[in-house]
């Protein structure tokens, strides 16, 4: 999710585990998932992912998931605790940043909890890549 890191600011990233159906695990390893327009929000003390798109599975006939279902993220309680309550604080949220497979197969999305920049911040940011870009053009 590469506009998340030009429209906020992360504060603190975790990573968190997903709950899928079949389908939906097979259309992510096809590299078939979108986090566009992906946020996540608490419901009843458990953290969950919406707007995620994951197209349909070729091959899955009647078994195919909803394309932008809510999906459960399984994280500590240590950790969804702290993310509560850090939400609750004025202007800040949790989006999901990039979505992977582990080692073991199964797919993992790392969340971070963000700040919204304001424009003045963005051009700060659109500056300071500029600079590294002309740093790293010097260096060769």
């Amino acid at each position: 999710n590469r506009k998340a890191s030009f429209e906020f600011e992360f504060i603190e990233t975790f990573t968190a585990g997903m709950v899928l159906t079949g389908t939906e695990i097979k259309s992510i390893r096809e590299g078939k998932a979108s986090l566009q327009e992906a946020f996540c929000v608490f419901h009843k003390g458990e953290l969950y992912v919406k707007m995620m798109h994951i197209s349909p599975y070729k091959e899955g006939t009647y078994n195919n998931h909803e394309l932008t279902r809510q999906r459960k993220l399984l994280l500590n309680k240590k950790e969804l605790k702290k993310l509560e309550s850090k939400m609750a604080e004025k202007g800040l949220t949790v989006i999901p940043t990039r979505l992977f497979l582990s080692q073991r197969g199964f797919a993992k999305l790392n969340i971070a909890l963000a700040k919204g920049k304001k424009l003045h911040d963005k051009r700060q940011s659109i500056k300071d890549r500029d600079v590294k870009r002309d740093l790293s053009r010097m260096k060769y």
